[in-house]
């Protein structure tokens, strides 16, 4: 697209930069899907645009069907006041898709540069790249606690108070389109970045900002991996620049966070708060990621020494109640827990915590009604299915449970999980097909990739492919490395078959002894503090 934003359609102004869809001056109320919808219609000139290619740029990872670009596109005419038997704008093309009925004019930009909005709201959650679902801590919280510091320049940095050049004016805009959280903003996002480096290759907010977009393609919007690969690049080409950036710190741990390199993320969230202690965002993202590794006392401790407004962590409150919640504190955590449901149905972790924590307490018809609530709201998020799963397979239907798995694959393809547990469901498991898989990810676990908690899915083929020693032995990786959710592998319909051997019992009992020795670490006034009665 380059720097052109604004585009002409017969008597329609579009700006895409501003999401902003005028007639004689008067704007239109052409929003979300929409104008995401009209954009990319746009972007194509006038030729005719295929249902499935507008579901894959406009919708995906979504999993619609044509009735939903129709009913789309009805409600774009609406918004535009044109007629789909006489079209002005938009045509219907029958049996290929759909057309503009001029082709779109560009304009000269003619506006002056726009002082930066606000700065926006702290980046909602990521999940994490292979087993988002091994427990409610891996739903939640790190976009949400990364040191993106959008809106605000690192001090190092920071350009002398005098008129806003324009690549800063971009970049600020840029921060604030980052900081909503949304996919299409995201873009919108990288797209004023690109435009900034152009303009000015060496600046570093910039190219700090650009990383962090493209991490989020990765963890918040299923895009491919390679996109969290190019944010390291980009992360570690500003520590090179300036080696005492912090931000370019945390950005460098998000990218690697995205690729589930937990060490390397750790380490990049570590050196960020060392170089700037008010870094809060990165001390929570390193204190999701103590919390994986089983290190609850570190973790609870960095949650709650925030040096600023613990407001600014929008979601922190969900990553404490993980905290207590590990650590034999369930009644505290659930104020938590559905204080967020309540507060926050937009939110897709939110929505995906909640119902997680009741199944994992047994509570399992109050575990399906929230779930049922979650997706009312519209949740669009492979957990979910995950989720509704298990839960079907408690009750013993097993097509809600392969209709479920495959609805998750459908929305991380790219995903390990979804894929092998879809495949177990419908059993019975080619043998070769598990060992060669469950080697082939233990072998990425031993190199650094990963959680502790992948080491279940190793464990789950292992037992498929009929070697229960060595499923068993994966579980114990996982207790080795960190993993602390023994609720959830009590409740969880996949152990089962494994529960009842005593290498099973010895897990949990070590993630037993563990939890007391992490709970013996934390302050008791800390602890009374958090598990007080509302």
């Amino acid at each position: 697209m380059g720097d052109a934003v604004r585009f002409g359609l017969e008597d329609l102004v579009i700006d895409l930069e501003r999401q902003r869809v005028e007639r004689e001056g008067v704007p239109l109320n052409v929003a979300g899907l929409s104008f995401q919808l009209l954009r990319y219609l746009l972007l194509q000139g006038n030729r005719v645009v295929g249902f499935d290619e507008l579901i894959e740029q406009v919708w995906a990872p979504a999993v619609v069907n044509e009735e939903t670009v129709t009913q789309r596109v009805k409600l774009l005419r609406q918004a535009l006041g044109d007629d789909g038997r006489q079209p002005r704008y938009l045509r219907s093309v029958r049996g290929q898709g759909y057309q503009l009925c001029a082709l779109p004019r560009l304009l000269p930009d003619e506006r002056e540069p726009a002082d930066a909005p606000p700065p926006g709201p702290v980046m909602p959650e990521r999940s994490v790249p292979r087993a988002w679902w091994w427990g409610v801590g891996a739903l939640v919280v790190v976009a949400v606690v990364l040191a993106w510091g959008y809106g605000k320049r690192n001090a190092g940095t920071a350009k002398p108070a005098v008129a806003v050049s324009r690549t800063d004016s971009l970049v600020q805009r840029a921060a604030y389109y980052a900081g909503i959280g949304q996919r299409d903003n995201n873009e919108r996002a990288i797209d004023l970045y690109q435009r900034a480096l152009r303009e000015n290759p060496g600046d570093l907010e910039a190219r700090v900002g650009l990383s962090r977009a493209y991490s989020a393609r990765v963890c918040l919007f299923n895009f491919p991996p390679e996109w969290a690969e190019k944010a390291q690049q980009l992360a570690e080409s500003a520590i090179r620049a300036q080696p005492e950036l912090a931000s370019a710190y945390a950005a460098l741990g998000y990218a690697h966070d995205c690729r589930g390199r937990i060490d390397d993320a750790l380490a990049g969230y570590e050196r960020a708060v060392a170089l700037d202690p008010g870094a809060d965002n990165s001390r929570a993202s390193a204190a999701y990621l103590y919390d994986r590794k089983g290190r609850l006392a570190d973790a609870l401790s960095a949650n709650t020494s925030l040096q600023g407004d613990p407001s600014r962590v929008r979601y922190l409150q969900l990553q404490i109640a993980n905290n207590l919640d590990l650590l034999g504190y369930p009644q505290a955590a659930e104020a938590h827990y559905r204080r967020s449901f309540e507060l926050y149905p937009d939110n897709v972790f939110s929505n995906i915590a909640w119902p997680r924590y009741l199944f994992r307490h047994g509570r399992l018809s109050e575990a399906q009604a929230a779930l049922d609530e979650a997706k009312q709201r519209g949740t669009a998020h492979a957990d979910l299915h995950l989720l509704d799963a298990e839960l079907a397979r408690l009750r013993g239907d097993g097509a809600a449970s392969a209709r479920a798995y495959r609805d998750a694959v459908a929305l991380r393809p790219q995903a390990s999980l979804p894929t092998t547990l879809a495949r177990i469901d419908a059993g019975p498991v080619d043998a070769a097909w598990a060992r060669t898989r469950a080697g082939r990810l233990a072998e990425d676990l031993a190199g650094g990739a990963g959680y502790p908690a992948d080491w279940l899915e190793v464990a789950l083929l292992h037992d498929a492919a009929g070697d229960r020693a060595a499923a068993l032995a994966a579980l114990q990786r996982a207790v080795d490395g960190g993993y602390s959710d023994a609720d959830y592998l009590r409740v969880s319909p996949l152990f089962r078959a494994m529960a009842t051997e005593p290498a099973f019992v010895r897990g949990l009992d070590a993630i037993s002894r563990h939890i007391a020795a992490e709970r013996a670490k934390v302050p008791p006034p800390l602890l009374a503090k958090l598990t007080a009665s509302p």
